[in-house]
């Protein structure tokens, strides 16, 4: 049976946008198609590769805008805690992709990003959906109770 033939309901065949996280460019990719990937129209780099991105007070309000909830990490380089959760949100990313993009700010350098979310302490989390912030989370997790908390947020 070809793929032309198989009738696809009106959920499946609404495209998501995602925002490539090597050129910020913004691609459409089919719901139906989104756990193949797929590469970026402008700069031809995989849309997902597993990995956190670093997002800057340029690109951060873009990649807010993908179809997919976005987890943003708020840290700094001098913060211990921060440090220790590195690794936990890096397999996160590779776990999570593509249903969740993860990416991080380092609010040292864009201390304008922390203001406008009012982050008091870091690490801090917070889970966007649609452009708007969904749920905050201070403070590093194991990766078990990270997932139960996305799990709670996402699945209420």
């Amino acid at each position: 049976m070809s793929e032309n033939s198989v009738h696809k309901s009106h959920t499946e065949a609404k495209p998501l946008y995602i925002v490539c996280g090597h050129c910020d460019g913004k691609n459409r990719v089919p719901a139906h198609k989104l756990s193949a990937g797929g590469r970026c129209g402008r700069c031809k780099q995989l849309l997902f590769n597993h990995q956190v991105i670093e997002l800057t007070a340029n690109n951060f309000h873009q990649h807010l805008q993908n179809d997919i909830p976005v987890l943003v990490d708020f840290w700094a380089p001098w913060c211990g805690p921060c440090k220790a959760f590195a690794p936990v949100f890096v397999q996160a990313a590779q776990i999570l992709e593509p249903q969740i993009r993860c990416v991080k700010v380092n609010t040292e350098q864009w201390p304008q990003l922390a203001q406008q979310y009012q982050i008091r302490s870091i690490p801090t989390l917070i889970l966007f959906q649609g452009g708007k912030p969904l749920a905050f989370q201070s403070g590093a997790l194991p990766l078990p109770q990270l997932q139960q908390w996305l799990n709670s947020v996402l699945h209420h």
